[in-house]
Formats: structure tokens, C-alpha cells, sequence
């Protein structure tokens, strides 16, 4: 959830109002999209236009952050979608997607622990010490 409401023209179709305002509020930018489009349709639309029009005027652009930035706050990678409406991934989803992170750690830990245990390495260490 974000704490300063920008809109977001990089994930947004018109302008990124919606996309703005779905993070913001920490809810899916379809769900903001499909209630936008329903107060248009019920019989807001003079509003919905005027208040759209009006938020991409006054809304400043999302902020690029550079990632060689070390001072950022990182982001959390990984959110739990606790209802539908919310952003993040489903728990099955991000069980899978930690599941295939640990066992590519795994792999790697493994390529580490066979070079140090090998001859390869107790050469490579001889040589450094001459």
C-alpha cells in the first residue's frame, strides 16, 4: 500500500488514475477499473469524467526509484493476497513461486559445497598462498 496517492501511467491505460488509486488503497487496478466504468454506467458519468479528467491534472506521476538506490525502503516481494479484491499474489501461487526461489538456493548451495570439497579447490588455495 502505498502512502502517497500518484497515478501510475506506467501500469495504467488512460492516464494511470486507476492504477494510481489501486495502490494506493492496496486493491487490484482491474477491481478500481470495473468500479470506475460501473459509476460511469449507473449514472455518474458526468461525475466520473470530470473527477478523472481533474485527478489526471492534479495527480503528480508515480516517482521512478532507481534500484542503485541502497537507502530505498525495499518493498516486500512477496504479499499474500488475503481477499480477492487485494493485491498480491494467491498463497498457493507464492507457495509455488518460494518453492522453486529455496530450491534454486538449494542448487547453488550444492555447487558451492562441491567446489569447496573438491581437489579443485584445495589447488586453487596452494596457489593463492604462493
Amino acid at each position: 500500500m502505498s502512502q502517497t496517492l500518484y497515478r501510475d501511467p506506467e501500469n495504467g491505460r488512460i492516464g494511470g488514475v486507476c492504477a494510481g488509486i489501486a495502490n494506493y488503497f492496496g486493491m487490484e487496478t482491474w477491481l478500481v477499473r470495473i468500479l470506475t466504468v460501473s459509476a460511469f454506467l449507473i449514472g455518474f458519468g458526468f461525475f466520473v469524467i470530470v473527477a478523472y479528467i481533474a485527478a489526471m491534472l492534479i495527480l503528480d506521476k508515480k516517482p521512478i526509484q532507481p534500484d542503485s538506490q541502497p537507502d530505498a525502503t525495499p518493498q516486500p516481494e512477496h504479499q499474500v493476497k488475503q481477499k480477492a479484491w487485494q493485491s498480491g499474489k494467491p498463497a498457493s501461487q507464492l507457495i509455488a513461486d518460494l518453492d522453486r526461489e529455496f530450491n534454486a538456493m538449494e542448487a547453488k548451495v550444492g555447487q558451492m559445497e562441491a567446489y569447496v570439497t573438491s581437489s579443485a579447490f584445495n589447488v586453487d588455495q596452494a596457489f593463492k598462498k604462493l
